[in-house]
């Protein structure tokens, strides 16, 4: 990204990485937190209105 030659990251650069950083971490957390496992995705569950009808 930055050649050698190249002033350093200024620090208010920094800071917005690290809130961008932190910021990613809690969004995978929080999908991890409420994510469905695939098997309860697919199960079949009984409708109860087809059985009504019948």
């Amino acid at each position: 990204m930055r050649g050698q030659d190249e002033e350093p990251v200024s620090r208010g650069e920094q800071v917005e990485a690290a809130e961008r950083d932190a910021a990613r971490r809690r969004l995978l957390e929080q999908a991890e937190a409420e994510r469905i496992p695939v098997d309860e995705t697919t199960r079949a569950v009984p409708e109860r209105r087809w059985r009504r009808d019948r």
